[in-house]
């Protein structure tokens, strides 16, 4: 399976293949995603974090798929509305740039996780 890493974090770009490198925020990385669902990509990881405490990572990997011919509407929605809930969450907190080198290694591993369940689905056709 194709696939496509959108991410602000430098440990992912040293590591992995295939990255688009956003030199900006987790908001940055969100919009970036949501114009490439616009253009057709699928949305392969979700854009949030698993949990609250993630919001206010400075960093975000996601993983979106091949372009399609038809653009899902679904994808969209997600983007979007993950989009409004990132917002509505920092509007009462910052971003934890303090312990930003364990948000970037909590992010990478959990990219690891993801393209790990992603290649194990793939192989076994799921």
């Amino acid at each position: 399976m194709k696939y496509r890493i959108v991410t602000n974090n430098p440990l992912a770009k040293k590591e992995f293949h295939n990255v688009c490198f956003i030199e900006g925020s987790y908001e940055d990385v969100l919009l970036k995603i949501r114009d490439l669902v616009y253009e057709g990509l699928d949305l392969i990881s979700h854009p949030l974090g698993a949990s609250m405490r993630m919001l206010y990572s400075p960093y975000r990997s996601i993983v979106v798929g091949q372009k399609n011919e038809a653009i899902d509407l679904f994808h969209i929605e997600i983007i979007e509305n993950s989009i409004m809930n990132y917002r509505k969450n920092l509007e009462g907190r910052k971003i934890d740039w303090v312990h930003a080198e364990d948000y970037a290694l909590i992010d990478n591993e959990l990219l690891k996780s993801t393209l790990e369940d992603l290649e194990f689905s793939f192989n076994k056709g799921i």
